[in-house]
């Protein structure tokens, strides 16, 4: 039996790879063999997984497993409302509207530990849906999706904006932080009642200088958050790495990444505040590693200095890139995985400074979970 185990969700299916003791590793596909895999999430509370599927031309589809992705259930995938009259002639003032359709399941998260049920998922348009049956049914979070600000929002490497982070606050579940790509980062206090711009401190490179600050407008690639230490939160944004200790009240930039500050992906170790991981690469039109030299970065003090981790990653020149949520820690803050757009696959048991190689061969990877084993 698998002592701890990485849900690897690709462009043509689901893998898992497990490990049933420290450096032994298998992988194998576990469903949905030449379909994309948006994003996959195991439920720690009761054992159930989820996969959220990009069918296209057939639209956007949710699978649940009872057995530990063994067998596939369908369920409701999030869906918006009919527009009214009155909400299509709204809609007509926005600089580029937003479809009232998913065009991607971009986020999983599970409520909090008093919550049993309760789930929440961020998508392409940038709607942000809740529910309370297990994936059964889903609600859009209208007072969000119903927000003035929206009209600003716009897409950050996609035509729409979304909502790639979820961050369910473990000492109060009705404290919800999301990040949005260009949206900005918002919360709510009271499960999604009311919505507060919590994006103070970060600054838009790419914006002209009198919109540079708008917190409505600032493109956070990712954000993750130290489970042990909930007000710490790193966020990997288009033109840097930015860090808040004070719960997001206020952001301030981490200017020692290294070698670049531009990157997608971040983890946050889950019991030391000071410790995060990113993977740095070239901005903008490139997209690639920094002098075609795949690596990955590391923290340890809160970001004033950055070690280089490179030790079992390919020599080069190497051009693989991590998405947003290629890359995870596990709960012990000792394992990595990370997965590249080249279908490369590695893990990391010992904070990243040595990497395995599992697999130089997949589809594509979109993102990296951890499960249970």
């Amino acid at each position: 039996m698998a002592e701890l185990s990485v849900l690897v969700a690709t462009r043509k299916g689901l893998f898992v790879a497990e490990r049933s003791r420290p450096g032994e590793w298998s992988l194998a596909p576990r469903g949905f063999l030449g379909e994309p895999v948006s994003m996959v999430l195991e439920d720690p509370r009761d054992g159930a997984v989820y996969a959220a599927l990009n069918l296209g031309h057939f639209g956007v589809k949710l699978h649940r497993s009872a057995d530990s992705a063994a067998t596939w259930t369908e369920i409701a995938a999030p869906a918006y409302p009919k527009r009214t009259d009155e909400e299509k002639k709204a809609d007509e003032a926005f600089p580029k509207p937003a479809p009232w359709s998913v065009q991607q399941i971009w986020s999983l998260a599970t409520g909090g530990a008093d919550e049993p049920g309760v789930l929440w998922a961020g998508t392409i348009p940038g709607g942000l849906f809740r529910s309370a049956d297990r994936g059964d049914s889903w609600s859009l979070v209208r007072s969000l999706w119903d927000r003035e600000e929206r009209r600003k929002w716009f897409g950050g490497g996609y035509d729409h904006a979304g909502i790639h982070s979820i961050l369910v606050d473990p000492r109060d579940s009705r404290h919800v932080t999301i990040g949005i790509s260009c949206g900005g980062v918002w919360e709510t206090r009271d499960g999604g009642e009311t919505w507060s711009l919590c994006a103070t401190g970060m600054f838009a490179a790419y914006m002209p200088d009198s919109e540079r600050g708008d917190p409505n407008i600032q493109d956070p690639h990712l954000i993750a958050r130290c489970a042990e230490a909930p007000d710490v939160l790193w966020a990997q944004h288009h033109n840097g790495v930015f860090r808040t200790v004070d719960g997001a009240a206020s952001w301030y930039e981490v200017p020692a990444a290294a070698p670049s500050v531009f990157g997608f992906a971040v983890a946050a170790h889950p019991k030391d505040p000071e410790a995060a991981w990113c993977v740095p690469a070239v901005k903008d039109e490139c997209r690639i590693p920094v002098d075609g030299r795949f690596v990955a970065s590391r923290t340890r003090d809160g970001g004033k200095t950055f070690e280089v981790l490179s030790q079992g990653l390919p020599e080069g020149p190497a051009y693989d890139l991590v998405y947003r949520h290629g890359l995870a820690v596990d709960p012990s803050g000792d394992v990595l995985a990370m997965g590249s757009t080249t279908g490369s696959l590695w893990v990391s048991e010992d904070g990243g400074d040595t990497w395995q190689s599992l697999s130089a061969h997949l589809p594509p990877i979109y993102a990296v979970r951890f499960g249970a084993g």
